[in-house]
């Protein structure tokens, strides 16, 4: 990594390391958002984690980058509980930073630090020219309705970017963020039929689109994200188990973790292939607190009957989920049923929810604690 030393003492300049764009996108404009987005988040991650920690990672997971940026502009780094939102632009003039209203209100993605990021892609470098948190938005910003932003003067930002180490290092649980309204939760027929509408990739900026309540209520469950994304390039259902046990698992899920349980994945000798293959025919690695387990999605009959097993294991044989972790379900709009939770109350060899569905329902699953790289899915049955 490069540093590069400019007139001002406080700019922080980082080389843009080399890349290949080789994700999908519906058009040029969300193309060239995703672009100058890569290279802030190329340039600057390497910085955080020398300066910090390597632990400082992308949030909720670099998989799931390009369905924001298909969207919405920015990207966001994570460090235990704290988050901190890039916002690169292209712009000359530096005088205030403009933060698309999707991080600042939406409660899981609003982050406690903003840094404002200048990328020079012709010259190659990227300047992080200040910082300010979620309260000095929110207090010291103004709102503007005409594209959904929250705007800061860069006089009230703090240039220094070292003070926002130092400050990390001294004071790690500062008060950053004001309070979040909760958003007004979307029905599940009023998503599908906003997802289908704004599924057009003629639609350039679909979060200016539709009334501001209706998109960060859309924006605010990773599953309807994930599905207008895929709408907008066109492409079939990815999250469909029936397709998955048919025809193998789709690309976008196999990205995630995703992947069709063989014998070479389980314990050597613990059951016959037939066996295995039957009983525990779809999984999925999850990491939480640093430990390894598998989410496993189990027909317990013929597939078309829709009586299922959502059960969660240590990858470990012989290893317990600790007292204290849940197994939850919820329906596609997040709403609970019952028997939809399954709670260790004390260490337990597995948890496991046993649920009948109708065709074509979609179905949300939830662990406490959180995994890393937590994403919601919907999961169509």
């Amino acid at each position: 990594m490069t540093v590069f030393t400019f007139a001002n003492p406080t700019d922080l300049i980082l080389e843009i390391p080399s890349i290949t764009q080789n994700q999908a996108f519906s058009g040029a404009h969300s193309r060239y958002q995703a672009y100058i987005n890569q290279l802030c988040l190329l340039a600057v991650l390497p910085w955080f984690q020398e300066e910090l920690t390597p632990q400082v990672k992308v949030w909720p997971s670099t998989a799931a980058l390009s369905s924001f940026w298909e969207l919405v502009n920015g990207s966001a780094l994570i460090l235990d509980a704290t988050r901190f939102v890039l916002v690169p632009s292209e712009d000359i003039d530096l005088g205030e930073l403009r933060v698309p209203q999707e991080w600042v209100d939406i409660p899981g993605w609003a982050g406690d630090y903003y840094l404002g990021v200048q990328v020079e892609p012709d010259d190659g470098f990227v300047r992080v020219w200040g910082y300010c948190t979620h309260g000095q938005l929110k207090t010291q910003g103004s709102y503007d309705s005409s594209d959904r932003t929250y705007c800061l003067d860069a006089s009230e930002m703090i240039n220094d970017i070292n003070v926002l180490t130092v400050g990390l290092q001294l004071c790690p649980d500062a008060a950053t963020r004001n309070p979040i309204e909760q958003i007004p939760p979307l029905l599940q027929p009023q998503a599908q039929n906003l997802i289908t509408r704004l599924g057009n990739p003629e639609i350039i900026t679909p979060r200016l689109a539709i009334p501001g309540t209706l998109w960060l209520g859309l924006m605010a469950h990773g599953g309807w994200r994930q599905s207008l994304y895929q709408r907008r390039l066109g492409l079939p259902e990815q999250w469909s188990v029936m397709q998955w046990l048919q025809s193998g698992v789709s690309q976008v899920a196999d990205t995630v973790g995703w992947g069709r349980l063989n014998w070479q994945q389980t314990a050597a000798g613990a059951r016959s292939v037939s066996e295995v293959e039957i009983r525990h025919p779809l999984f999925r690695q999850i990491a939480i607190a640093g430990q390894l387990y598998e989410m496993l999605i189990t027909p317990l009959a013929e597939p078309e009957a829709g009586v299922w097993r959502f059960e969660l294991r240590h990858v470990t044989v012989g290893a317990v989920i600790p007292g204290g972790f849940k197994l939850r379900l919820l329906t596609e709009d997040l709403q609970p049923f019952p028997n939809n939770e399954a709670i260790a109350t004390t260490a337990v060899d597995a948890l496991f929810i046993e649920v009948a569905l109708e065709l074509g329902e979609g179905i949300v699953w939830e662990i406490e604690p959180l995994p890393e790289n937590y994403d919601r899915e919907i999961l169509k049955f």
